[in-house]
């Protein structure tokens, strides 16, 4: 990837972003982190998984890219608080943060009759209550400055819900009405608030592995490339006030919808 440095340091310093949810380094977590990365900002690579973070961000310094990990557990207040602190920070002559994207999520095929509570309380712990708090907490500390982009990842089930997908569905849909709610109350102080519905299967390494025959069948021309979606992430973030993009939908050109 070329490092473009398209947004300059200024005279705060170079500007930061954080990204929640970053797992296997073909994901979309990874690849959003990268795109911001070669648009010269610091990137901060937020995951429950030390490993996988030290291996983006490794990737990143080597094409010289900045970034550091921060190990964060998204339901937990106060690790996304800390992680929020390190966010804001001026050190190292840096700016604070400017975006944040909210990318955590699980998914699992589960009959609705065998769903557990203890099953359906975990995928809303991870995919809504998640978002709530980084959602709250980038409202906290960007309105002060009265600018700021923070971007949640959706998906098909925001929009539906699909047999033995229930407790998937109820998690994005309730994130989906977060990110509404936000973008209402402070779009107008400052704020760019997008959601974005990845329809589609991604081809990444979660789908590599979890299914190959999926990913066999449908082809690179049936799935979701994690960089072009990052690229979109990108547009958002470079969006000027005028025409803001509240909701955009991601597929494959040959996915049905």
């Amino acid at each position: 990837m070329t490092y473009d440095r398209s947004v300059p340091a200024t005279a705060a310093g170079r500007p930061q972003a954080i990204v929640f949810g970053v797992g296997a380094g073909q994901g979309i977590g990874a690849a959003v982190c990268r795109r911001f990365a070669a648009g010269g900002h610091h990137v901060l690579v937020a995951g429950r998984t030390a490993a996988k973070i030290d291996q983006v961000v490794a990737g990143i310094v080597a094409a010289g890219g900045s970034a550091e990990a921060v190990v964060t557990d998204v339901t937990d207040e106060a690790s996304v608080s800390a992680a929020f602190d390190r966010a804001m920070s001026s050190a190292e002559g840096r700016a604070p943060a400017d975006v944040v994207v909210f990318n955590a999520g699980n998914n699992q095929i589960i009959d609705f009759t065998r769903l557990t509570a203890a099953q359906f309380e975990d995928f809303w712990r991870v995919g809504c209550y998640a978002g709530f708090l980084v959602g709250r907490e980038a409202a906290r500390r960007l309105l002060p400055l009265g600018r700021g982009t923070v971007i949640f990842t959706g998906a098909s089930g925001s929009l539906r819900g699909k047999p033995g997908f229930a407790h998937f569905a109820a998690a994005k849909a309730g994130l989906r009405m977060i990110s509404q709610s936000m973008a209402r109350e402070y779009g107008p102080k400052g704020l760019h608030i997008a959601h974005v519905l990845i329809d589609g299967g991604v081809d990444g390494e979660r789908l590599r592995k979890a299914i190959p025959e999926m990913v066999a069948k449908l082809g690179s021309e049936g799935l979701l490339d994690v960089d072009s979606i990052a690229e979109n992430y990108w547009h958002l973030y470079r969006q000027g006030r005028s025409a803001w993009t509240q909701e955009l939908d991601l597929r494959p050109y040959r996915e049905a919808f």
